[in-house]
């Protein structure tokens, strides 16, 4: 069953009215404008936009479950896991948090649903598997940095701009981040679960903001989702640039001032806003 987040349809409907899925939106009628001012801040997205999961959700399970001697098929396993993940953030999207869960409670229940579905009953078993599983996941072995991501944030840091993330993310952001040296780069680190709302409502870009102690127009936000970073950030009147490392939109759904392929881009594109 496919269930998109009640926000994006929230979202959509206002500025491009209805869609299928948050992957066929007809865009063409609905730019989003630049504002004007003096840039001071780049607010990021991190998964998929600094970094992604190094191999599948599966594979780290079943990696998990043979260290107690169970053998399972990594391919069986990633597809229970897509269905399972599906039907959660359907029912509990941002991890439960409005319904009384927390992100570690979130998780562990998606591992153990998982492994249910490929005929793993045993309660021992199971909970060791989520636990280890979700704590795993906070360490730099299960991540790969993008080549370009450092330089990139390094080269933004050289022109004057403070950095936050703002990032669909559980309460390990910070310590994953950490642990990928990441962190120093930031001065704030926002993840849906601690603000209580996730992308692409705006409610986490005005959180972001009064962190930033500043107006939307001095501040950029780049990441890699056309509804939840590109076009929500600039709903909230921040700069929205999209990195579109696959070259899935044209320059009809996205001025090429506001669309990058690559972190290298991002600095020059800065530069022509706080030249503005």
């Amino acid at each position: 069953m496919s269930c998109p987040n009640p926000e994006v349809y929230k979202f959509m409907s206002i500025f491009v009215g209805s869609f299928r899925d948050q992957d066929n939106v007809n865009t063409s009628k609905t730019p989003v404008m630049l504002a004007k001012g003096p840039l001071r801040w780049v607010l990021w997205d991190v998964k998929d936009t600094l970094m992604e999961v190094l191999g599948s959700a599966g594979k780290q399970y079943c990696k998990e479950a043979e260290k107690l001697g169970l053998s399972l098929c990594h391919a069986e396993v990633d597809a229970a896991f897509e269905r399972v993940y599906r039907d959660y953030s359907c029912r509990y999207p941002n991890y439960g948090k409005s319904q009384g869960l927390t992100g570690q409670t979130w998780w562990m229940k998606v591992v153990k649903d998982t492994l249910s579905q490929c005929r793993v009953q045993d309660p021992m078993v199971l909970n060791t598997v989520a636990n280890n599983a979700y704590w795993n996941f906070r360490n730099a072995t299960n991540w790969k940095i993008y080549p370009d991501a450092k330089p990139a944030l390094e080269r933004c840091s050289s022109l004057g701009l403070k950095l936050g993330v703002v990032s669909n993310f559980d309460d390990r952001l910070e310590e994953v981040l950490r642990s990928c040296g990441l962190l120093s780069y930031f001065s704030f680190v926002i993840s849906s679960e601690e603000a209580g709302v996730a992308k692409p409502s705006p409610d986490i870009f005005v959180q972001a903001l009064q962190r930033c102690g500043t107006s939307a127009d001095n501040v950029a936000h780049v990441g890699d989702h056309f509804v939840n970073d590109y076009l929500a950030s600039g709903s909230a009147g921040i700069h929205g640039i999209l990195l579109d490392r696959h070259n899935k939109y044209k320059e009809a759904e996205v001025p090429q001032e506001q669309r990058i392929v690559s972190l290298e881009e991002l600095p020059s594109r800065l530069q022509q806003i706080m030249h503005q």
